[in-house]
């Protein structure tokens, strides 16, 4: 029996397959830097063996799962190409994965985590469910009809997929190392279309994936807030304890739906599993009960409450992600102020949203940035963070040793936002709180 060696373990799509194959009752063990990561708590919790990077590791009877950041000259990579070993791509194997299950991908430009997230936990309370989630979340379930996946469109990487169902959350111009306009996005996300079974369930108030509905030969459902789409969410009530809609298949009411989440892209996220789970005729007071209980994935709009504050860990890493994750927070906390502490991500993404992030940054009351985080692929470029804070409010550039500053907005809401370690200023300036309120206690 082959063990599956993990190139690139903590990476957050890979630590969830691992978890899902370790689950099914395969051998599991995986490689990466030594640096800590979110991601591999539970694989630890689960005794998965985890190397630093070497060629050593590398021996008879492994099956190569490679991480999609590691070219085939990584020393691991190399190692199993030249012993003959099976070497497969991260979202190769995940699409041979999907075979023999009712599977439904999760794919969009923005708020693929959340609604795959979301989706697993009302498919899982219904019915025997695997799923993925980018959060770094997996599970494997022996007894699965359904496999919920997210669904990377960076790269084309979903094109490896063929699922029963797909969600399509979004269409916007994101990745621009890659994709070189929206239109380059929506050919990728249309030829992804193509190879979906049986039906296609995407935002109608989207206008780019309205155009999907000529080029594709299965159903396309559209869901959203406009009347010309076939599930509406009417009737839209947002409170600090959540939000209450009401849902209609054409003319039919569906029903009262309640989500303990903020926002109108968790209205549309929860409205596009309703929709599925309809029309593949799931109980609606199923979905209905598991809606209202779901607590979200990891690094979306994650709170903790410190001292006089309210510090929100969040992945919004693109303008649109950034103007839902300040609105979510206006409308939790409408008397509060709220301060962005953003920490850009990639330098091509950084130049090509410039003023984007600017306009997005500045619906807070306050912005705070960290310096751009780059990437394997992208270590540097040709402009810095005060490019950006020249055209924010207050030109705030924050260290990670110098956090002190955030003391000044007393019960405030903090947003810490980015896709690369912003996670590390919040952990900073939690310790200045707790030195700072011991002492004044004390």
């Amino acid at each position: 029996m082959t063990t599956y060696h993990f190139v690139g373990i903590k990476g957050a799509g890979m630590s969830a397959l691992a978890q899902i194959l370790y689950d099914k009752g395969f051998k599991v063990q995986g490689s990466d830097v030594e640096k800590y990561f979110f991601t591999q708590k539970v694989l630890e919790e689960k005794e998965i063996p985890i190397f630093p990077f070497s060629e050593n590791n590398i021996h008879e009877g492994l099956t190569i799962i490679a991480g999609n950041a590691f070219p085939d000259t990584h020393e691991e990579i190399a190692k199993a190409l030249e012993m003959d070993l099976p070497v497969i791509r991260y979202h190769k194997f995940l699409g041979q994965l999907l075979e023999g299950y009712s599977s439904i991908a999760v794919t969009g430009s923005h708020g693929k985590t959340s609604t795959t997230g979301l989706l697993s936990h009302v498919l899982e309370s219904i019915k025997p469910t695997s799923y993925l989630i980018g959060d770094g979340t997996g599970k494997g379930n022996k007894q699965a009809e359904y496999f919920a996946l997210e669904a990377c469109e960076y790269q084309r990487h979903f094109l490896a997929y063929k699922p029963t169902y797909a969600i399509m959350t979004n269409i916007d111009w994101d990745h621009p190392d890659y994709f070189k306009s929206v239109d380059d996005v929506f050919n990728a996300f249309e030829s992804f279309g193509k190879q979906v079974k049986k039906a296609v369930f995407a935002l109608g108030d989207d206008v780019q994936l309205r155009r999907l509905q000529d080029s594709l030969t299965i159903p396309v459902i559209y869901f959203g807030f406009g009347a010309d789409n076939e599930y509406i969410a009417k009737n839209v009530v947002k409170k600090t304890t959540g939000t209450i809609f009401d849902v209609y298949h054409r003319e039919e009411f569906l029903g009262n739906f309640e989500i303990p989440t903020y926002g109108d892209h968790n209205v549309l996220n929860a409205l596009s599993v309703i929709s599925l789970a309809d029309y593949d005729a799931l109980s609606m007071e199923e979905v209905k009960k598991e809606l209202l209980t779901f607590e979200g994935v990891k690094r979306r709009f994650s709170i903790t409450e410190k001292e006089h504050q309210i510090l929100v860990d969040d992945y919004a890493h693109h303008p649109s992600e950034i103007r839902a994750t300040v609105n979510a927070a206006r409308q939790k906390y409408p008397d509060k102020k709220v301060i962005a502490v953003f920490q850009p991500h990639t330098f091509t993404r950084t130049k090509a949203f410039l003023q984007g992030f600017a306009d997005s940054l500045n619906l807070a009351d306050e912005v705070y940035l960290c310096d751009i985080f780059g990437s394997a692929r992208e270590k540097t470029g040709n402009l810095t963070i005060y490019d950006l804070a020249k055209k924010t409010k207050g030109h705030h550039v924050i260290k990670e040793d110098h956090t002190d500053a955030l003391l000044a907005y007393d019960d405030a809401v903090i947003l810490f936002m980015g896709a690369g370690d912003v996670q590390k200023f919040q952990a900073a300036y939690e310790k200045v709180l707790d030195a700072t309120f011991k002492n004044t206690k004390s």
